[in-house]
């Protein structure tokens, strides 16, 4: 198949284009970097890959057949759409029916990279599909959260009115090779203290959870969503829930550092609770995360460690 995948150089899309060309498919990457990185994706070049830098708030043109498309376009991490909220609200909006216009155009299928944080702070614990969620709105995070649900809203009524078919993974926290350094979010900035012998840095008690799935994990759920019959949102996550000091000591353990721990205070809306119930993704694609933590999180500091010893 051909397949375009917005975001293609950020941390999940470099991942899913490198893993559809090894199944043999053609991929065409758009990204307009301002999250992604090009290093991400450079290593495939010479195989059957092809690079736009594109703002796809802006229209998106592409010539030729295309089977599918990934719209995985958007800051993710709570430091960039707080830096970025209006590109962060128009990729929610105007890019996700940008890329809904040319998968109905091309008549190809579309696949929405939805979210966790479409639960906001959530009163059902685990959070099944079904749950309409708990978000504030007008909060700091609404910039990502609502724009993740009116994309969604967007690709169901594309699906409803005009026929396309339409998919929607609903991502909860994933890490692994290819994060940012700088991202901010608690796997990478624990590694990243930790391996430069600094605290690691908590907001709030640390008692507040998150559930953790690896990368190689995610993908295989995407793609398994793609090639599946349904059109409902379907949960892709680690049921496994931690609490976030949890994540801090194993990390100080698995990397052998002296740091300690700080505790800061919690950000606005931050959820206290994350899991995701994974009852359709095992029914509906007999998917279920098979990666341990610990091997995991070992593949992600090696990665760390190459990174910042290269001078990343």
């Amino acid at each position: 198949m051909r397949i375009v995948i917005t975001g293609a150089a950020g941390f999940i899309g470099s991942h899913l284009s490198e893993t559809l060309l090894d199944r043999g498919h053609s991929v065409v990457g758009i990204d307009n970097l301002l999250t992604g990185d090009i290093a991400n994706v450079a290593h495939l070049t010479g195989r059957d890959f092809v690079f736009l830098k594109h703002n796809v708030t802006n229209y998106i043109s592409v010539d030729g057949p295309v089977d599918v498309v990934f719209h995985w376009a958007s800051p993710a991490s709570p430091v960039d759409y707080l830096e970025w909220p209006i590109p962060t609200l128009k990729v929610g909006a105007l890019g996700t029916h940008n890329a809904l216009g040319l998968a109905k155009a091309k008549r190809a299928r579309f696949v929405l990279a939805s979210t966790s944080e479409v639960y906001g702070d959530p009163l059902e614990h685990p959070q099944t599909e079904s749950y309409w969620g708990n978000v504030n709105p007008i909060g700091p995070r609404g910039v990502y959260d609502e724009a993740k649900r009116f994309a969604e809203a967007i690709t169901v009524a594309y699906h409803r009115y005009h026929g396309v078919d339409t998919k929607i993974v609903r991502i909860f926290n994933t890490y692994g090779p290819r994060m940012r350094i700088n991202d901010g979010r608690a796997v990478p900035t624990f590694i990243a203290q930790a391996l430069r012998g600094e605290d690691l840095t908590i907001f709030g008690s640390g008692a507040q959870t998150r559930s953790f799935c690896y990368i190689t994990d995610l993908v295989d759920g995407i793609l398994r969503l793609m090639d599946s019959s349904t059109n409902d949102p379907v949960n892709i996550g680690n049921p496994h829930e931690m609490s976030i000091e949890e994540m801090a000591r194993l990390i100080i353990q698995m990397t052998g550092t002296s740091s300690r721990i700080t505790f800061k205070p919690l950000p606005t809306d931050d959820p206290k609770v994350r899991q995701p119930d994974i009852t359709r993704a095992r029914t509906l694609l007999g998917w279920e995360p098979k990666v341990a933590l610990e091997e995991g999180l070992g593949s992600t500091i090696d990665y760390f460690k190459k990174k910042m010893a290269a001078g990343a």
